[in-house]
């Protein structure tokens, strides 16, 4: 039971991205008249907020109980979503999206820290399968309910979406709040039980070094890196601006193939959990990197043929949801799984870090390059970077099988889990 309420929490706390994001820039930049250069600061802001909420939030969760880290962030986040309402002036919209970004990046690694605690071995990637799907629909629904509300014609017209983001963020604090009232204590992470980093136990070292340090930690991080520049790196901006400058598309194709991938992930993720759950982590990240080669592979055919360019770029979102149904339930668990003990939440929230750093710059490595004319050159990067991704979980593959190791589960004593067929 307590799983499925974090999954629902979780969806409810993903409102706000889908009700604000999609329309902050041109909010910012043209209904409140601050220009482009204020707008985009306000996304690096809220990416900055992001970057440096991760490995904050991760340690906090490993010394203090994560449901009051997942609340008090989110709650946090609610303030700085509230006050975009009252933000008059260019500084005060600023402060607001970097306030926004930190509560809701820093709320992360805690869910997952009691997503891993809520569940049991056998259960665990259903429940981060539902928890990703959780928040693929709630950022749907934010963006459906923002876009028949917001009017971006008058200085209160995205109210609607602020509003939304803080009420969402109230209520998935109160959900997780009362999930884990009278919750059983946790059991300790056995990062040594896995034998990955059985010599690791000096907490007094940063997490990037041991990351570093460890084979399979560090081509898990390589992992991370490949696929998130290899996809959501450019879901928002570089994928569209190259179906619109360069397939020539129409804008409402881009909309059209944004629903088709939440559609798939919504329709098969169960099905994927299913057939893939006794398959090993890293073989199913190399699977997800030969996806996103295939769909890159697509795209860069699209340009060969522009009478169907707009039906290649929706089946391509597709695929890329193929894809994201395998991700999202592997990598946080295999990440905890090589962690050393005490520090799960540390690395997860690096690694959550290190994602956000590199996925924030997808937009200005698209811009740059399409705006340049270097078609070629972006489509190129981003099937290296993908099979870079075969590679890196190949060798985590390799290394875990050097050290004998069997990455899940990461407790010693897993909590049983109602609700989502756990014991």
């Amino acid at each position: 039971m307590r799983a499925m309420l974090l999954v629902i929490a979780s969806g409810i706390g993903s409102l706000g991205w889908g009700g604000v994001l999609p329309y902050q820039y041109a909010y910012a930049a043209d209904t409140r008249d601050w220009g482009a250069f204020v707008a985009a600061a306000a996304s690096s802001l809220f990416s900055i907020g992001a970057l440096v909420a991760a490995p904050i939030a991760g340690r906090l969760s490993d010394r203090f109980p994560p449901v009051r880290v997942a609340v008090a962030t989110q709650l946090i986040g609610a303030a700085g979503a509230a006050s975009l309402m009252f933000a008059d002036a260019p500084a005060a919209f600023l402060a607001g999206m970097l306030v926004f970004g930190l509560g809701l990046s820093a709320a992360a690694p805690a869910k997952q820290v009691l997503a891993l605690q809520w569940s049991s071995s056998g259960d665990r990637r259903r429940v981060f399968a539902y928890k990703f799907t959780g928040e693929s629909l709630g950022m749907a629904a934010g963006a459906f309910l923002a876009g028949h509300f917001v009017d971006l014609d008058r200085p209160d017209g995205l109210d609607v979406g602020f509003l939304m983001a803080a009420a969402g963020f109230v209520m998935s604090s109160a959900i997780i709040a009362v999930a884990g009232r009278g919750a059983p204590a946790p059991s300790d992470f056995a990062g040594g039980a896995t034998g990955s980093l059985a010599a690791v136990e000096d907490h007094d070292r940063g997490i990037l070094r041991i990351i570093v340090t460890n084979p399979a930690l560090r081509w898990t991080a390589v992992v991370t890196i490949a696929l998130a520049l290899g996809f959501y790196a450019q879901f928002e901006s570089g994928l569209p601006a190259y179906g619109i400058t360069v397939l020539g598309v129409d804008p409402i194709t881009i909309g059209t193939a944004a629903a088709v991938n939440c559609l798939v992930i919504v329709a098969i993720q169960v099905v994927v959990v299913r057939l893939t759950a006794k398959r090993s982590a890293p073989v199913l990240l190399m699977a997800v990197g030969a996806i996103w080669v295939l769909a890159w592979l697509g795209l860069s055919a699209a340009q060969l043929a522009p009478g169907v360019a707009s039906a290649i770029l929706v089946m391509t979102y597709g695929i890329f949801a193929v894809g994201e149904t395998i991700y999202s339930p592997v990598l946080n668990p295999l990440t905890a799984s090589l962690a050393p003990k005490g520090m799960v939440g540390r690395t997860l929230g690096a690694m959550a870090a290190l994602q956000t750093a590199f996925t924030a710059a997808g937009p200005l490595v698209a811009g740059v390059l399409l705006g340049a004319g270097l078609v070629d050159g972006f489509l190129v990067m981003h099937l290296a970077i993908s099979a870079l991704a075969v590679v890196a979980a190949w060798r985590v593959h390799r290394a875990l099988a050097a050290a004998r190791v069997t990455p899940e589960p990461p407790f010693t004593r897993p909590v049983p889990v109602a609700g989502l067929g756990g014991a």
